[in-house]
């Protein structure tokens, strides 16, 4: 795996979180998907999928910075911060949190096997 493969990867993701692209996000997570939230829940890629679907979640500002990624074999792990604003049901999300998420190679494909984000402020 390539980090540049990563870097692209992370650019689409976020992209697709920004839009609430549904289509794009199932394609980037697996179905396995276990992501540790900041409250200390743990979602499934379905519930993760069921808040953008629902509406629940709605980002106008969203930035990534500081990120770090290392490769290692068919895998990668990447920290990056992220300045949030938006909604999440009805509630305001502003803040900027640290994501940390595990990436595979299947096949021609990359997904995010595993995850969790801490707010910072």
């Amino acid at each position: 795996m390539e980090i540049n493969t990563i870097v692209n990867a992370e650019i689409e993701l976020l992209t697709a979180v920004k839009n609430a692209d549904v289509l794009a996000l199932e394609k980037f997570l697996h179905d396995d998907l276990l992501f540790n939230l900041p409250d200390g829940q743990t979602i499934t890629k379905e519930i993760d999928l069921d808040s953008y679907r629902s509406g629940k979640m709605e980002i106008e500002v969203l930035e990534a910075s500081d990120q770090i990624i290392s490769v290692i074999g068919d895998t990668a792990v990447v920290g990056v911060t992220v300045l949030l604003r938006g909604k999440y049901d009805d509630k305001p999300l502003d803040g900027i949190f640290r994501y940390g998420r595990v990436w595979k190679q299947f096949d021609e494909n990359v997904r995010v096997i595993a995850g969790s984000c801490m707010q910072l402020k």
